[in-house]
Protein backbone atom coordinates (compact mmCIF):
# COMPACT_ATOMS: atom_id res chain seq x y z
CA UNK A 1 0.00 0.00 0.00
CA UNK A 2 1.08 3.43 -0.90
CA UNK A 3 1.47 6.29 1.70
CA UNK A 4 -0.72 8.59 -0.58
CA UNK A 5 -3.80 5.95 -0.92
CA UNK A 6 -6.91 6.74 1.51
CA UNK A 7 -6.32 4.63 4.61
CA UNK A 8 -9.62 5.26 5.99
CA UNK A 9 -12.37 2.76 6.82
CA UNK A 10 -14.90 3.02 3.97
CA UNK A 11 -17.85 5.05 4.83
CA UNK A 12 -19.32 6.03 1.52
CA UNK A 13 -22.47 3.47 0.08
CA UNK A 14 -23.84 3.73 -3.54
CA UNK A 15 -26.85 1.92 -4.76
CA UNK A 16 -27.56 1.45 -8.26
CA UNK A 17 -30.69 -0.24 -9.73
CA UNK A 18 -30.12 -3.00 -11.97
CA UNK A 19 -31.17 -1.95 -15.17
CA UNK A 20 -33.95 -0.04 -13.73
CA UNK A 21 -36.39 0.90 -15.87
CA UNK A 22 -36.81 -2.35 -17.54
CA UNK A 23 -36.59 -3.98 -14.06
CA UNK A 24 -39.23 -2.07 -12.76
CA UNK A 25 -41.49 -2.81 -15.98
CA UNK A 26 -40.87 -6.51 -15.43
CA UNK A 27 -41.75 -5.88 -11.61
CA UNK A 28 -44.85 -4.93 -12.25
CA UNK A 29 -45.48 -7.17 -15.32
CA UNK A 30 -44.86 -10.54 -14.21
CA UNK A 31 -45.20 -11.87 -17.89
CA UNK A 32 -42.18 -9.72 -18.81
CA UNK A 33 -39.86 -11.47 -16.53
CA UNK A 34 -36.77 -13.28 -17.18
CA UNK A 35 -37.93 -12.46 -21.48
CA UNK A 36 -35.72 -9.50 -23.57
CA UNK A 37 -37.19 -5.90 -22.63
CA UNK A 38 -36.77 -2.84 -23.78
CA UNK A 39 -37.41 0.37 -22.58
CA UNK A 40 -37.81 3.39 -25.37
CA UNK A 41 -39.77 6.98 -25.29
CA UNK A 42 -42.35 6.21 -28.20
CA UNK A 43 -43.07 3.41 -29.99
CA UNK A 44 -41.29 4.02 -33.14
CA UNK A 45 -38.23 2.21 -35.62
CA UNK A 46 -36.39 4.82 -34.94
CA UNK A 47 -36.64 5.80 -31.36
CA UNK A 48 -33.21 4.78 -28.97
CA UNK A 49 -33.03 2.16 -25.88
CA UNK A 50 -33.63 4.02 -22.97
CA UNK A 51 -32.71 0.77 -20.61
CA UNK A 52 -32.51 -2.62 -22.06
CA UNK A 53 -33.26 -6.06 -19.48
CA UNK A 54 -30.24 -8.18 -18.77
CA UNK A 55 -31.95 -10.70 -21.10
CA UNK A 56 -31.83 -8.35 -23.72
CA UNK A 57 -28.29 -7.15 -23.07
CA UNK A 58 -27.16 -11.01 -23.32
CA UNK A 59 -28.06 -10.06 -27.05
CA UNK A 60 -25.92 -7.50 -27.29
CA UNK A 61 -29.37 -4.70 -26.78
CA UNK A 62 -27.21 -1.18 -25.67
CA UNK A 63 -28.20 1.80 -24.40
CA UNK A 64 -28.72 3.98 -26.84
CA UNK A 65 -29.45 1.82 -29.86
CA UNK A 66 -31.98 2.03 -32.08
CA UNK A 67 -34.40 0.50 -31.75
CA UNK A 68 -34.81 -0.93 -35.28
CA UNK A 69 -31.00 -2.11 -34.74
CA UNK A 70 -31.69 -4.15 -31.49
CA UNK A 71 -34.66 -5.97 -33.18
CA UNK A 72 -32.57 -7.61 -35.66
CA UNK A 73 -30.15 -8.54 -32.80
CA UNK A 74 -32.88 -9.75 -30.80
CA UNK A 75 -36.11 -10.58 -33.04
CA UNK A 76 -38.21 -11.52 -29.92
CA UNK A 77 -37.10 -8.37 -28.24
CA UNK A 78 -40.24 -6.62 -26.54
CA UNK A 79 -40.38 -2.91 -26.68
CA UNK A 80 -42.04 -1.64 -23.97
CA UNK A 81 -42.83 2.76 -23.87
CA UNK A 82 -41.81 4.51 -20.56
CA UNK A 83 -43.65 5.17 -17.95
CA UNK A 84 -42.38 7.87 -15.55
CA UNK A 85 -44.96 7.85 -13.17
CA UNK A 86 -43.99 4.46 -12.11
CA UNK A 87 -40.63 5.14 -12.06
CA UNK A 88 -40.76 8.39 -9.97
CA UNK A 89 -43.01 5.90 -7.47
CA UNK A 90 -39.56 3.36 -6.81
CA UNK A 91 -37.56 6.40 -7.15
CA UNK A 92 -39.17 7.87 -3.50
CA UNK A 93 -39.41 4.58 -2.26
CA UNK A 94 -35.52 4.23 -2.85
CA UNK A 95 -35.05 7.33 -1.59
CA UNK A 96 -37.06 6.81 1.99
CA UNK A 97 -35.26 4.08 2.03
CA UNK A 98 -31.51 5.60 1.79
CA UNK A 99 -32.98 8.31 4.22
CA UNK A 100 -33.28 6.03 6.89
CA UNK A 101 -29.72 5.25 7.32
CA UNK A 102 -27.89 8.83 7.21
CA UNK A 103 -29.05 12.46 6.76
CA UNK A 104 -26.27 12.76 4.31
CA UNK A 105 -27.70 11.02 1.81
CA UNK A 106 -28.36 11.85 -2.32
CA UNK A 107 -29.67 10.40 -4.72
CA UNK A 108 -27.42 11.18 -7.73
CA UNK A 109 -30.27 9.76 -10.59
CA UNK A 110 -33.88 8.10 -10.52
CA UNK A 111 -32.06 4.95 -10.50
CA UNK A 112 -29.35 5.79 -8.17
CA UNK A 113 -27.81 6.95 -4.29
CA UNK A 114 -25.54 7.49 -2.55
CA UNK A 115 -24.99 7.66 1.62
CA UNK A 116 -22.17 9.30 3.38
CA UNK A 117 -21.65 7.56 6.74
CA UNK A 118 -19.03 9.93 7.83
CA UNK A 119 -20.27 11.67 11.49
CA UNK A 120 -22.92 8.83 11.51
CA UNK A 121 -22.93 6.83 14.76
CA UNK A 122 -23.20 3.36 13.51
CA UNK A 123 -21.91 -0.32 14.73
CA UNK A 124 -22.66 -2.04 12.31
CA UNK A 125 -20.63 -3.43 9.69
CA UNK A 126 -21.29 -1.91 5.97
CA UNK A 127 -21.68 -5.25 4.65
CA UNK A 128 -24.32 -5.95 7.00
CA UNK A 129 -26.53 -2.51 6.17
CA UNK A 130 -25.78 -3.42 2.06
CA UNK A 131 -27.60 -6.37 2.66
CA UNK A 132 -30.14 -5.25 4.36
CA UNK A 133 -30.69 -2.29 1.65
CA UNK A 134 -31.38 -5.20 -0.95
CA UNK A 135 -33.92 -6.76 1.16
CA UNK A 136 -36.38 -3.81 2.00
CA UNK A 137 -36.06 -2.77 -2.13
CA UNK A 138 -37.13 -6.44 -2.64
CA UNK A 139 -39.87 -6.19 0.47
CA UNK A 140 -40.87 -2.71 -0.13
CA UNK A 141 -40.51 -2.38 -3.61
CA UNK A 142 -41.07 -5.89 -4.90
CA UNK A 143 -39.79 -9.33 -4.63
CA UNK A 144 -38.11 -9.30 -8.72
CA UNK A 145 -35.85 -5.62 -7.52
CA UNK A 146 -32.18 -5.82 -7.69
CA UNK A 147 -29.82 -3.42 -6.79
CA UNK A 148 -25.26 -3.42 -6.56
CA UNK A 149 -23.87 -1.37 -3.26
CA UNK A 150 -20.69 -0.53 -3.79
CA UNK A 151 -18.31 1.08 -0.92
CA UNK A 152 -15.49 2.95 -0.68
CA UNK A 153 -13.83 5.55 1.05
CA UNK A 154 -14.91 8.08 -1.94
CA UNK A 155 -17.91 8.88 -4.10
CA UNK A 156 -15.96 7.60 -7.12
CA UNK A 157 -14.07 4.35 -5.74
CA UNK A 158 -18.11 3.24 -4.17
CA UNK A 159 -19.48 3.94 -7.55
CA UNK A 160 -16.91 1.84 -9.35
CA UNK A 161 -17.27 -1.03 -6.47
CA UNK A 162 -21.23 -0.71 -7.46
CA UNK A 163 -20.27 -1.71 -11.14
CA UNK A 164 -18.09 -4.77 -10.64
CA UNK A 165 -20.58 -7.59 -10.01
CA UNK A 166 -24.11 -6.85 -11.85
CA UNK A 167 -26.45 -7.68 -11.22
CA UNK A 168 -27.01 -7.66 -7.93
CA UNK A 169 -23.85 -7.83 -7.01
CA UNK A 170 -22.06 -6.08 -3.52
CA UNK A 171 -18.56 -4.66 -3.25
CA UNK A 172 -16.02 -2.95 -1.21
CA UNK A 173 -12.85 -1.06 -2.18
CA UNK A 174 -10.08 0.12 0.09
CA UNK A 175 -6.68 0.95 0.67
CA UNK A 176 -5.77 -2.96 0.27
CA UNK A 177 -7.68 -4.09 -2.89
CA UNK A 178 -7.34 -0.50 -4.93
CA UNK A 179 -4.69 -2.06 -7.36
CA UNK A 180 -5.91 -5.27 -7.09
CA UNK A 181 -9.07 -4.01 -8.31
CA UNK A 182 -8.09 -1.73 -10.81
CA UNK A 183 -6.08 -4.07 -12.57
CA UNK A 184 -9.00 -6.13 -13.42
CA UNK A 185 -10.57 -2.57 -15.06
CA UNK A 186 -10.01 -1.08 -18.84
CA UNK A 187 -9.73 2.97 -18.54
CA UNK A 188 -13.40 3.20 -19.97
CA UNK A 189 -14.86 1.31 -16.85
CA UNK A 190 -14.00 4.46 -14.94
CA UNK A 191 -16.62 6.86 -14.81
CA UNK A 192 -15.51 9.88 -16.41
CA UNK A 193 -13.50 8.06 -18.76
CA UNK A 194 -15.06 8.15 -21.92
CA UNK A 195 -13.57 8.18 -25.38
CA UNK A 196 -12.28 12.07 -25.68
CA UNK A 197 -10.28 11.33 -22.24
CA UNK A 198 -9.17 8.15 -22.60
CA UNK A 199 -7.41 9.43 -25.95
CA UNK A 200 -5.78 11.91 -23.97
CA UNK A 201 -4.36 9.50 -21.57
CA UNK A 202 -3.38 7.19 -24.23
CA UNK A 203 -1.42 9.88 -25.93
CA UNK A 204 1.49 10.06 -23.02
CA UNK A 205 1.41 6.35 -22.84
CA UNK A 206 -1.36 5.78 -19.82
CA UNK A 207 -3.33 2.57 -20.86
CA UNK A 208 -4.29 1.28 -18.23
CA UNK A 209 -5.97 2.17 -14.47
CA UNK A 210 -3.31 1.09 -12.88
CA UNK A 211 -1.11 3.39 -15.13
CA UNK A 212 -3.71 5.96 -14.31
CA UNK A 213 -3.36 5.58 -10.92
CA UNK A 214 0.49 5.39 -10.34
CA UNK A 215 0.81 8.90 -12.82
CA UNK A 216 1.92 11.97 -10.73
CA UNK A 217 -0.43 14.76 -9.75
CA UNK A 218 2.00 16.95 -12.10
CA UNK A 219 1.58 14.77 -15.39
CA UNK A 220 -2.35 15.20 -15.05
CA UNK A 221 -2.46 18.49 -14.22
CA UNK A 222 -0.19 19.77 -16.54
CA UNK A 223 -0.03 16.92 -19.71
CA UNK A 224 -2.90 15.05 -19.80
CA UNK A 225 -6.10 17.86 -18.25
CA UNK A 226 -3.68 20.96 -18.37
CA UNK A 227 -6.07 21.73 -15.40
CA UNK A 228 -7.04 21.68 -11.84
CA UNK A 229 -8.77 18.62 -13.23
CA UNK A 230 -5.81 16.63 -13.40
CA UNK A 231 -5.07 17.08 -9.23
CA UNK A 232 -8.71 16.06 -8.50
CA UNK A 233 -8.16 12.89 -10.29
CA UNK A 234 -4.79 12.46 -8.55
CA UNK A 235 -7.50 12.51 -5.45
CA UNK A 236 -10.02 10.72 -6.64
CA UNK A 237 -8.33 7.62 -8.01
CA UNK A 238 -6.45 7.18 -4.41
CA UNK A 239 -9.53 7.34 -2.13
CA UNK A 240 -9.85 10.88 -1.27
CA UNK A 241 -13.50 12.73 -1.69
CA UNK A 242 -13.35 15.45 -4.35
CA UNK A 243 -16.81 14.95 -5.47
CA UNK A 244 -18.72 15.97 -3.14
CA UNK A 245 -20.27 19.12 -4.79
CA UNK A 246 -22.88 20.40 -5.91
CA UNK A 247 -23.32 22.41 -9.27
CA UNK A 248 -25.40 24.95 -10.00
CA UNK A 249 -27.70 24.75 -13.59
CA UNK A 250 -26.07 26.23 -16.53
CA UNK A 251 -29.04 25.16 -19.23
CA UNK A 252 -32.62 24.02 -19.46
CA UNK A 253 -33.46 22.26 -22.68
CA UNK A 254 -35.48 19.44 -24.56
CA UNK A 255 -35.05 17.66 -28.41
CA UNK A 256 -37.00 15.17 -30.32
CA UNK A 257 -36.86 13.26 -32.98
CA UNK A 258 -39.81 13.59 -35.50
CA UNK A 259 -41.55 10.74 -35.65
CA UNK A 260 -41.73 10.82 -39.49
CA UNK A 261 -39.83 12.66 -42.13
CA UNK A 262 -42.64 13.66 -44.17
CA UNK A 263 -43.69 16.40 -41.65
CA UNK A 264 -44.58 20.25 -42.95
CA UNK A 265 -43.16 23.18 -41.44
CA UNK A 266 -46.34 23.92 -39.24
CA UNK A 267 -46.22 20.76 -37.64
CA UNK A 268 -42.38 20.64 -37.04
CA UNK A 269 -42.64 24.07 -35.49
CA UNK A 270 -45.78 22.75 -33.39
CA UNK A 271 -43.39 20.42 -32.10
CA UNK A 272 -40.70 23.08 -31.32
CA UNK A 273 -43.31 24.99 -29.40
CA UNK A 274 -45.02 21.77 -26.93
CA UNK A 275 -40.55 21.92 -26.39
CA UNK A 276 -40.89 25.75 -25.63
CA UNK A 277 -43.09 25.03 -23.18
CA UNK A 278 -41.35 22.01 -21.35
CA UNK A 279 -38.40 24.15 -21.30
CA UNK A 280 -40.84 26.88 -19.27
CA UNK A 281 -42.10 24.44 -17.32
CA UNK A 282 -38.44 22.98 -16.25
CA UNK A 283 -36.46 26.39 -15.44
CA UNK A 284 -39.75 27.67 -13.43
CA UNK A 285 -39.78 24.68 -11.90
CA UNK A 286 -35.66 25.65 -10.23
CA UNK A 287 -36.67 29.43 -9.66
CA UNK A 288 -34.50 30.05 -12.68
CA UNK A 289 -34.88 33.02 -15.38
CA UNK A 290 -32.85 33.08 -18.59
CA UNK A 291 -31.26 35.48 -20.84
CA UNK A 292 -30.55 33.56 -23.92
CA UNK A 293 -31.80 30.97 -26.20
CA UNK A 294 -30.44 28.15 -28.15
CA UNK A 295 -32.14 26.01 -31.33
CA UNK A 296 -31.08 23.88 -33.18
CA UNK A 297 -31.82 21.05 -35.64
CA UNK A 298 -30.04 17.73 -37.30
CA UNK A 299 -30.96 17.14 -41.26
CA UNK A 300 -29.39 14.50 -43.69
CA UNK A 301 -28.53 16.50 -46.03
CA UNK A 302 -27.02 19.62 -44.12
CA UNK A 303 -25.84 17.86 -40.81
CA UNK A 304 -26.24 20.14 -37.63
CA UNK A 305 -27.82 23.35 -37.85
CA UNK A 306 -28.54 25.90 -35.03
CA UNK A 307 -29.17 29.40 -33.88
CA UNK A 308 -28.98 31.76 -30.45
CA UNK A 309 -29.81 34.70 -29.39
CA UNK A 310 -29.23 36.48 -26.16
CA UNK A 311 -31.33 39.24 -24.70
CA UNK A 312 -31.02 41.83 -23.01
CA UNK A 313 -33.57 41.48 -20.33
CA UNK A 314 -34.27 37.86 -18.48
CA UNK A 315 -37.12 35.76 -19.99
CA UNK A 316 -39.05 33.50 -18.22
CA UNK A 317 -42.95 32.71 -19.40
CA UNK A 318 -43.37 29.99 -22.10
CA UNK A 319 -44.76 32.34 -24.56
CA UNK A 320 -41.35 34.56 -24.77
CA UNK A 321 -39.05 31.44 -25.53
CA UNK A 322 -41.53 30.45 -28.12
CA UNK A 323 -41.24 33.60 -29.88
CA UNK A 324 -37.69 34.15 -29.82
CA UNK A 325 -37.13 30.34 -30.32
CA UNK A 326 -39.51 30.76 -33.51
CA UNK A 327 -37.26 33.44 -35.25
CA UNK A 328 -34.24 31.61 -34.73
CA UNK A 329 -36.13 28.52 -36.20
CA UNK A 330 -37.17 29.82 -39.31
CA UNK A 331 -33.69 30.12 -40.68
CA UNK A 332 -33.50 26.14 -40.42
CA UNK A 333 -33.08 24.22 -43.25
CA UNK A 334 -35.60 21.71 -44.71
CA UNK A 335 -35.08 18.02 -44.43
CA UNK A 336 -35.37 18.12 -40.63
CA UNK A 337 -35.43 14.96 -38.63
CA UNK A 338 -34.63 16.25 -35.19
CA UNK A 339 -35.04 19.10 -33.51
CA UNK A 340 -33.73 20.97 -29.90
CA UNK A 341 -34.00 24.26 -27.54
CA UNK A 342 -32.30 25.45 -24.43
CA UNK A 343 -32.46 28.17 -22.10
CA UNK A 344 -28.75 29.31 -21.36
CA UNK A 345 -27.54 32.24 -19.20
CA UNK A 346 -29.47 31.49 -16.21
CA UNK A 347 -30.34 33.12 -13.20
CA UNK A 348 -31.75 32.98 -9.86
CA UNK A 349 -35.68 34.40 -10.21
CA UNK A 350 -35.90 37.58 -8.63
CA UNK A 351 -39.27 39.39 -8.22
CA UNK A 352 -37.84 42.54 -6.76
CA UNK A 353 -35.20 42.76 -9.93
CA UNK A 354 -38.03 41.69 -12.85
CA UNK A 355 -39.96 44.44 -11.25
CA UNK A 356 -37.35 46.74 -12.38
CA UNK A 357 -37.91 46.04 -16.06
CA UNK A 358 -41.51 47.15 -15.75
CA UNK A 359 -45.05 46.23 -15.29
CA UNK A 360 -45.33 43.85 -18.76
CA UNK A 361 -42.71 41.41 -17.24
CA UNK A 362 -43.97 41.13 -14.00
CA UNK A 363 -47.45 40.48 -15.37
CA UNK A 364 -45.72 37.82 -17.40
CA UNK A 365 -44.59 36.60 -14.66
CA UNK A 366 -47.23 36.20 -12.55
CA UNK A 367 -49.51 34.75 -15.50
CA UNK A 368 -47.07 32.07 -15.57
CA UNK A 369 -47.20 31.46 -12.05
CA UNK A 370 -50.61 30.93 -11.96
CA UNK A 371 -50.47 28.24 -14.78
CA UNK A 372 -47.83 26.38 -13.59
CA UNK A 373 -50.09 26.03 -10.25
CA UNK A 374 -52.85 24.81 -12.03
CA UNK A 375 -50.64 22.20 -13.69
CA UNK A 376 -48.98 21.11 -10.72
CA UNK A 377 -52.08 20.87 -8.77
CA UNK A 378 -54.42 19.12 -11.90
CA UNK A 379 -51.23 17.34 -14.09
CA UNK A 380 -48.74 18.23 -16.36
CA UNK A 381 -50.34 20.20 -19.56
CA UNK A 382 -53.92 20.50 -18.15
CA UNK A 383 -53.26 24.30 -19.55
CA UNK A 384 -50.85 24.98 -22.25
CA UNK A 385 -51.32 26.58 -25.96
CA UNK A 386 -53.78 25.35 -28.15
CA UNK A 387 -51.27 25.15 -31.12
CA UNK A 388 -49.75 22.47 -29.25
CA UNK A 389 -52.82 19.96 -28.56
CA UNK A 390 -52.04 17.86 -31.49
CA UNK A 391 -48.24 16.77 -30.41
CA UNK A 392 -49.12 15.55 -26.67
CA UNK A 393 -49.28 11.84 -27.51
CA UNK A 394 -45.78 12.33 -29.52
CA UNK A 395 -43.89 14.44 -27.29
CA UNK A 396 -43.84 12.71 -23.90
CA UNK A 397 -42.11 14.03 -20.84
CA UNK A 398 -38.60 12.41 -20.77
CA UNK A 399 -37.34 10.11 -17.65
CA UNK A 400 -34.50 12.43 -16.67
CA UNK A 401 -31.40 9.79 -16.44
CA UNK A 402 -28.70 12.15 -15.50
CA UNK A 403 -30.35 13.98 -12.49
CA UNK A 404 -33.55 14.50 -10.16
CA UNK A 405 -33.92 18.10 -10.52
CA UNK A 406 -37.36 17.78 -12.29
CA UNK A 407 -38.41 14.81 -10.44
Amino acid sequence: MRSDYNPESPLVMHIDLNSAFATIEQQSRPMLRNRPVAVVNRRTNLTSIVTASYEAKAFGVKVGMRLIEAERLMPGLIAIESDPEKYRFVYKKLSKILSDYSPNFVMKSIDEGVIDFHGVVNCRPMQEIGLEIKQRLRDEVGNYMRCNVGIGPNRFLAKTAAGLHKPDGMDEINHTNLRQVLATLELTDLTGIASHNEARLHKIGINTPLQFLDSSSVTLEKIVFKSVIGQHWHQRLRGWEVDDRVFDMKRVGRQYVLESRNLNRTQIVQRLHNLCESVGSRLRSQNKTARGIYVYAKTAEHGYWHASKMTQLPFYSDGTIYSLAYQLFSRAPDGIREIGVHCYELSDDDDTQLSLFGDVIVREHQLSDAIDNINQRYGDRTVHSADTMATDELIKQKVPFGGVRYL
